[in-house]
């Protein structure tokens, strides 16, 4: 998949996507990088430790957040956007379920679409603009309700659902990746039964995947540790993440979880004859 100016083989590596939150109220970082200068810095300094796309976020999704309007969403994130693409050359996500924000960033010079509702937040406009514009997409799994007959089927025929979005509106399979949605209208126990099931998500989509459980409530749960303190047990998801094939990791901490991702890679590889004395 071609993402910005960099070609991203998804079947061999796994690549790391950096956070960065110009929100007030994320629920990790809210209001650390809402200045420029700082949102660059922070991002200078992700590249430094390895990170290969950039996610810019204006509007926090934890739960409970607060939805914000389209247009601040815009003030918030276009100049950040347009700053970082006049210093550096990084692949630009934008984390964004409303198709008039994602249209202004893709003007703006944004790579990729990061959607939280998988082209179900609207009547079509998010994919119809994607299939316009022909850059690639996450698809992330999310659901009004946490209520399920069977959690990993109905998982997957959520996904299926806005993948027959994807299709109907002309996005090529090969621009999308898909995101199990970690946090989203889940039960500790199910993002857990996630994090253990990610081959299977990932076979049965037949698509690269996307794994963001970064400082998540999971995390925290099982450590009963604040967001802060939460660096363990998000590069422990990273390591299962890539142990079962996906294709790019989400994080706030790059260094960190590069390694991690640099080891678990090797091991995964080991089986495939990549190393051979």
């Amino acid at each position: 998949m071609r993402i910005g100016t960099r070609e991203f083989d998804f079947t061999e590596n796994c690549y790391l996507m950096g956070i960065l939150n110009v929100t007030t109220d994320s629920f990790s970082d809210g209001g650390k990088f809402l200045q420029t200068d700082a949102a660059l810095r922070h991002v200078e300094q992700m590249l430094t430790e390895g990170m290969d796309i950039l996610d810019i976020g204006g509007e926090s999704t934890r739960p409970g957040y607060t939805q914000i309007s389209e247009q601040e969403e815009m003030e918030r994130v276009l100049p950040v956007i347009e700053a970082v693409r006049t210093r550096f050359n990084v692949p630009m996500s934008l984390d964004t379920y409303k198709w008039k924000v994602a249209q202004a960033g893709i003007a703006s010079g944004v790579h990729l679409i990061n959607d939280i509702w998988g082209l179900r937040y609207d009547n079509g406009e998010m994919a119809s603009l994607l299939a316009k514009s022909g850059i690639p997409c996450c698809l992330m799994h999310n659901r009004r309700h946490a209520e399920y007959a069977n959690f990993m089927d109905d998982v997957c025929s959520d996904m299926q659902e806005s993948l027959a979005i994807a299709d109907s509106a002309g996005i090529r399979r090969e621009q999308i990746l898909v995101d199990p949605g970690i946090g989203f209208a889940k039960s500790y126990a199910q993002n857990l039964e996630m994090l253990r099931c990610l081959g299977e998500f990932r076979e049965r989509l037949g698509l690269p995947v996307l794994l963001g459980a970064s400082r998540k409530s999971v995390i925290g749960q099982t450590l009963d540790l604040p967001t802060e303190e939460r660096l363990e047990g998000t590069l422990a998801t990273t390591v299962i993440g890539v142990m079962q094939g996906a294709a790019v990791i989400r994080v706030h901490d790059v260094k960190e979880n590069k390694r991690a991702v640099m080891m678990a890679l090797a091991v995964r590889r080991s089986g495939d004859g990549h190393h051979q004395n």
